[in-house]
């Protein structure tokens, strides 16, 4: 006997809990020292312990910080300073020296997975590392392979996007020509000894370049209409993807589409200065969470489909020492005591996964209730609103199917009506509390189930 749709939907719920109950590797985050009031290195590990938090990335190697995260399970990531390459790269004994150092003393207890050699080294002022960059990593690779470890911990430089020459439309991403002979021979070295190529991008960055609400809607992760890449037809309905796809499309260009790509930095500031544009705490809390949930909703990208890109988030605390704008001293998830700056959904308490958010106020999580809602679109909605809707909706992992030809759901063959179904089973999906069923404001929750024959709504208990 074939297992009834109720049964199918409960267990999808199951895998959902069990999924989202424990650490995710592919979500990581950056811990930047440049602050005077951190907390010590013994109280950030346990409070990362706490989280999803799967990986750590330090910009250096500070050895209290390495050993508080011993027997953790975390990954981490250290690295060497842009100011060490020439030492590096000249010296072979200056990377052994390094190993020494920072790496042996500490693995396999402290879980080091990656190394990065410098950092946005290929955009810096500094022309002069450009060829001291390739020959630093080599050295390094070198001084791990001697000691046994070249295959379980790997090496690898991090990037701005301005390594790009083009990224719109993400099917034509390119790699910065000027970069010639030193990029293409970072990717022969990544691609041989199974590195990633480690890039930082930042959605706000195109916001402050095209300040629309439309615009705002995309880099947020929020309903919006999409874009659609006239070199692929693939529609996108985010910058994250966008970007990331970009990259991968550069690297496919160049012929090193077998190289893994990982997010070593993004976020959103929380505040800023007054000529600054998009900084605040809702822009903040509604990118981290809507970014969290696309992740570990393994859908992937429409390049990259089915899996999620190793991201780590910039940052864990607010760093009062950064020189530049307000914002650069903004981006913290925690508070330096410990509380969150704002819920982004990494506590593993948290047994759903976070709403997207959509609505510029922190929700409220309402009392319990045993009434069974649905999620639908409110009367007068306009069917491009809808249409936007659905998009996003059925971008983010749920099964849509229903609602295509020859699907129990596909007639009548009206954009409101496949709206609806959608909607309610991203509302059903991602928590069933009152802000997964927003939609800018264009959905509401009923008692009355929308079902009719054969095509079945999810429902449940709130």
């Amino acid at each position: 006997m074939a297992p009834t749709p109720s049964f199918l939907f409960f267990l999808s719920l199951f895998a959902i809990t069990l999924t989202f109950s424990d650490s995710q590797s592919f979500i990581g985050v950056n811990y930047g020292q440049l602050a005077d009031n951190l907390p010590p290195p013994d109280a950030t590990a346990n409070l990362l312990k706490s989280t999803i938090v799967g990986k750590v990335r330090l910009y250096g190697a500070d050895p209290a910080i390495i050993k508080s995260l011993a027997n953790s399970g975390i990954g981490l990531v250290i690295g060497a300073s842009n100011s060490d390459i020439p030492s590096l790269a000249s010296d072979p004994n200056s990377a052994t020296q390094w190993l020494n150092s920072n790496v042996l003393p500490y693995y396999p207890a402290t879980n080091i997975t990656l190394i990065t050699i410098g950092n946005e080294v290929l955009t810096s002022n500094d022309q002069s590392l450009f060829s001291q960059l390739v020959p630093a990593i080599r050295n390094v690779q070198n001084a791990l392979t001697a000691v046994s470890l070249g295959q379980k911990i790997k090496v690898s430089t991090v990037h701005s996007m301005a390594v790009l020459s083009r990224s719109e439309p993400p099917s034509s991403g390119s790699l910065n020509p000027a970069l010639g002979d030193t990029m293409k021979q970072l990717l022969s070295f990544l691609s041989d000894n199974k590195s990633p190529f480690t890039i930082n991008p930042y959605p706000i960055f195109a916001y402050q370049s095209d300040p629309r609400p439309e615009t705002l809607a995309f880099c947020l992760f929020h309903p919006n209409a999409g874009r659609v890449d006239n070199g692929n037809g693939k529609l996108y309905t985010n910058m994250f993807d966008a970007q990331v796809d970009a990259v991968y499309s550069a690297l496919s260009a160049m012929g090193f589409q077998d190289i893994e790509i990982v997010v070593a930095e993004t976020g959103w500031p929380s505040r800023g200065d007054t000529n600054e544009v998009g900084p605040s705490v809702e822009n903040a809390k509604a990118y981290n969470t809507n970014l969290i949930t696309h992740l570990r909703s393994l859908v992937g990208t429409p390049l990259m489909p089915a899996k999620s890109v190793d991201t780590y988030i910039f940052a864990l605390y607010d760093e009062d020492l950064k020189p530049g704008p307000a914002s650069e001293r903004a981006f913290g998830l925690f508070k330096t005591d410990l509380s969150m700056s704002y819920d982004v959904g990494l506590a593993k308490s948290s047994q759903q996964p976070q709403a997207p958010s959509t609505s510029p106020t922190t929700p409220v999580t309402p009392a319990p209730s045993t009434a069974v809602q649905w999620c639908v679109p409110k009367v007068g909605v306009s069917d491009a609103q809808l249409q936007a809707n659905m998009d996003y909706a059925c971008s983010q992992g749920i099964d849509c199917s229903p609602i295509q030809a020859g699907g129990a759901c596909f007639e009548p063959n009206i954009v409101a009506s496949h709206a609806a179904f959608a909607m309610n089973l991203y509302y059903q999906k991602f928590g069933k509390n009152p802000w997964n069923c927003d939609f800018s404001q264009s959905a509401t929750l009923t008692s009355q189930n929308p079902s009719y024959n054969a095509c079945v709504y999810p429902g449940g208990s709130t």
